[in-house]
């Protein structure tokens, strides 16, 4: 800043600086309001349910874990059957266990697979009379 030689070259620099103080206020205000404002819990919970539901893999994820629960869950019922027995009982938890991680893991060939066997199913006589007819 240079030297003030006079009194309107000293009125012209408190007025500057004033406004100074007014502008860099304003923005320290507003960065308050924005930072209180983001850290409210409905804002957290709004942003990250967004952050979620944008997740590109999201159906994948889900898709993924219910059919390795599923899977699971069906191979323990057949594997206890309608038997009581405390240790069928508990391999049966630990075959569910193993099961379920490997289906998740693998739950893309689970799937195709399973798109298969129902094509096959519901679809048998439709295929059929078009190998018939062509």
């Amino acid at each position: 800043m240079e030297n003030i030689t006079s009194v309107s070259s000293l009125k012209e620099a408190i007025y500057l600086l004033e406004a100074d103080k007014t502008y860099k206020w304003n923005q320290v205000r507003d960065l308050g309001s924005y930072a209180l404002e983001s850290i409210r819990p409905a804002n957290i919970l709004q942003s990250t349910v967004k952050g979620i539901a944008t997740s590109p893999r999201l159906l994948d994820n889900i898709l993924n874990t219910a059919v390795g629960l599923a899977t699971g869950f069906i191979s323990k019922r057949l594997f206890i059957g309608s038997s009581g027995s405390l240790i069928r009982k508990l391999l049966g938890s630990v075959v569910q266990l193993g099961i379920t991680a490997a289906a998740t893991q693998n739950s893309n060939f689970i799937q195709s697979f399973g798109r298969f066997a129902l094509q096959r199913i519901f679809f048998k006589h439709g295929l059929n009379t078009e190998n018939r007819g062509g």
